[in-house]
């Protein structure tokens, strides 16, 4: 599907570690600071300020690890299944603290653990592609072993990744980083799985597809 350049094994897991770390960091500081406050402070309203702090970003962190190991993660052995209710349970859970809005479409199967982490992986593909929010709407079509998925973005300014489109056509534009190994992993994935991404636009919006 495309040519791009061949990371080592070593450097694809340090930089989707990066990757990792740089989602949860946010919310787990934001934890410390609540506790922070609670030592400082133990008037009732920080108290209540800093424990809303603490639960929010408990939540928000363990969203973010829970889709990080699906995404990501081995997620169970070689040629494992995994249910797409769970897949949309944990993309709502990890969304919320997200400002798209997400509409999931599809039956409840199980499915190649490959397969659901590419539709987890085009899921943050589609958030760069609205970075001022919207709806992604994620729609799962055909049998376990033709399936077909695609991903509407609509929002205001709604565009393409560049770094997306440049992987697609083969290219990486510098030093691949953390940021920029997203993209690449789901290009990998999608090899992997046998299917062909693509970007289009349908009006104002941006489609992603996999098939």
């Amino acid at each position: 599907m495309t040519n791009l350049p061949k990371l080592s094994a070593l450097d694809l897991a340090a930089l989707l570690a990066s990757r990792v770390c740089h989602d949860i960091i946010s919310p787990v500081g934001a934890i410390t600071n609540g506790l922070e406050v609670l030592d400082e402070d133990n008037g009732e309203e920080m108290k209540e300020f800093a424990m809303d702090l603490i639960r929010k970003s408990a939540f928000s962190a363990s969203a973010k690890l829970k889709f990080a190991r699906l995404a990501f993660g081995a997620s169970g052995s070689a040629g494992a299944m995994i249910d797409t209710g769970d897949a949309e349970e944990v993309v709502r859970g990890f969304i919320a603290g997200e400002k798209p809005e997400i509409e999931w479409v599809g039956e409840r199967v199980l499915m190649p653990k490959n397969k659901v982490k590419l539709i987890l992986n085009l899921v943050l593909v589609a958030l760069n592609a609205i970075p001022r929010g919207g709806l992604i709407k994620v729609l799962m079509e055909g049998s376990e072993d033709n399936v077909r998925f695609s991903l509407n973005c609509s929002g205001t300014n709604a565009r393409a990744p560049s770094v997306f489109l440049n992987m697609l056509n083969g290219t990486i534009e510098g030093e691949l980083d953390a940021h920029g190994v997203q993209p690449y992993y789901t290009v990998l994935l999608a090899e992997a799985c046998g299917m062909t991404l693509g970007v289009r636009l349908e009006g104002e919006d941006v489609v992603l597809t996999a098939q």
